[in-house]
């Protein structure tokens, strides 16, 4: 009975060694990642600041030429979103405008107004569509008086 109680007692603590190792590797993982982390936290918090134009005192005229280039590309992404948010809105007052003008043209030549601002022009001819008389002939053509 006590060799099988001692063989007991041996077997949990290999296996209590084996799992508080793995426990003790897992912990210095998560240990190194926090410090990691913590590392790329402070970086970006000091490439926030210089971008904001503090803490430059330290950096050399390399860094600042970095600086200076990161911050005109960001410039230009931000002027060119800037003008094509513009261009939008000119092309949406555009299309509100003509189809104003086209709704008052409509209404002067006492046309119906259109259902739905979709509607293109070719829709709109097919609407109302003018009746066109065609002849077909077979055999040679004759001399008619028109």
């Amino acid at each position: 009975m006590n060799k099988t109680i001692e063989r007991y007692q041996k077997r949990e603590k290999d296996a209590y060694g084996i799992s508080s190792k793995a426990v003790g590797q897992n912990m210095q993982n998560v240990k190194e990642e926090a410090h990691s982390m913590a590392k790329k936290t402070q970086f970006l918090e000091d490439s926030k600041r210089k971008l904001l134009g503090h803490g430059l005192e330290p950096c050399s005229v390399e860094d600042l030429q970095r600086l200076e280039n990161q911050l005109e590309r960001s410039l230009c992404r931000i002027r060119e979103r800037k003008n094509q948010v513009f261009l939008e809105q000119i092309e949406k007052e555009e299309e509100r405008r003509l189809g104003e003008e086209n709704a008052n043209l409509r209404e002067k030549r006492g046309m119906p107004p259109l259902e739905s601002s979709s509607t293109s022009l070719s829709d709109e001819l097919q609407t109302h569509s003018m009746e066109v008389v065609t002849e077909l002939c077979i055999g040679p053509p004759e001399r008619r008086n028109i």
